[in-house]
């Protein structure tokens, strides 16, 4: 999806005019993908612009960063405050945020530990990352040939630039089969996620979703479903989820910050139907609590 510019990008304390915006070609991250990012999003609200659980997000940002032993220069309370001030000067009353801390220009080799930090902020609007029809028709997916990395090779609790070669490869599988979006494997053939969002089954009226163990990135959008089921009154928990429990769930969805509540039309040709009643309740009340309209989740609007 093209990106449509705003007017300016936080780069290291600074607003600097977007096209202007640029790093040197032998920054260390641009060769060897050691870096760390997040996607947030910010929403129209009754009472203005606010970004959705912007603390969590940089906090996992920090924790990311701390996994990979990246030295981050700024502290959290400074990437709020530098997060809103970008939202604030572009003036979007919703927009999509890519905050990045990456090892930059002045020292090459496999060894990052000599590398400094540099930390950009860059907002722009986005829509719907799957497409506006999506929402309510779903997509069909595919099990990609691909493995989610094993834990012990690549930390998938760390959101790090170059450990998204993997979703990659995962998704132009998919597409050039015909397909939305690919569901990768853990190396015990557990369902782990999709390419950059968490995944959900209904089955029997209950909501599950694989456990971390089983590669998952441990989702903000993902836990704010939990919190939403559980005030619905569905019952959620995580387990490890066969191939087969996909084929066969009455319902289906899936979750993330650029995706936001998705649901899973098919997978590998299995058809699970339409958005179901359990999917669209989730959905209906995630949207309105990112638009500030239910005051029971007023906490994760975090205006700027």
């Amino acid at each position: 999806m093209p990106i449509e510019s705003s007017e300016y990008i936080w780069m290291d304390g600074n607003l600097v005019p977007w096209d202007e915006a640029r790093i040197h070609i032998l920054t260390h991250t641009l060769h060897y993908g050691n870096g760390v990012f997040e996607g947030i999003r910010a929403y129209e609200t009754p009472s203005g612009t606010a970004v959705f659980r912007l603390t969590e997000h940089i906090e996992r940002l920090h924790a990311s960063a701390k996994i990979l032993m990246i030295d981050m220069p700024y502290s959290v309370d400074e990437l709020i405050a530098a997060t809103k001030e970008t939202v604030r000067v572009n003036g979007l009353a919703s927009c999509y945020i890519r905050p990045i801390a990456y090892l930059g220009y002045g020292e090459m080799g496999l060894n990052p530990l000599p590398c400094h930090t540099n930390v950009s902020i860059a907002v722009w609007p986005w829509g719907a990352y799957l497409g506006e029809e999506s929402l309510s028709r779903g997509v069909n997916m595919m099990i990609s040939s691909w493995q989610r990395h094993d834990p012990n090779a690549m930390p998938p609790a760390a959101k790090g630039c170059g450990h998204y070669i993997n979703s990659q490869m995962a998704k132009v599988q998919a597409v050039k089969a015909g397909y939305d979006e690919a569901i990768l494997l853990s190396p015990q053939g557990y369902v782990s996620e999709c390419t950059g969002e968490n995944l959900f089954i209904v089955k029997n009226g209950e909501i599950i979703t694989p456990p971390v163990s089983a590669g998952a990135l441990e989702g903000i959008t993902q836990s704010a479903i939990r919190v939403i089921a559980t005030d619905l009154g569905i019952p959620y928990r995580t387990a490890n989820l066969l191939r087969s429990d996909l084929y066969t769930a009455d319902e289906a969805f899936l979750s993330g910050t650029a995706a936001e509540v998705v649901p899973i039309r098919s997978v590998d040709d299995r058809v699970i139907g339409d958005r179901g009643p359990i999917t669209t309740r989730v959905q209906e009340t995630f949207f309105a609590a990112v638009r500030g309209e239910i005051e029971r989740y007023s906490a994760w609007n975090e205006h700027v």
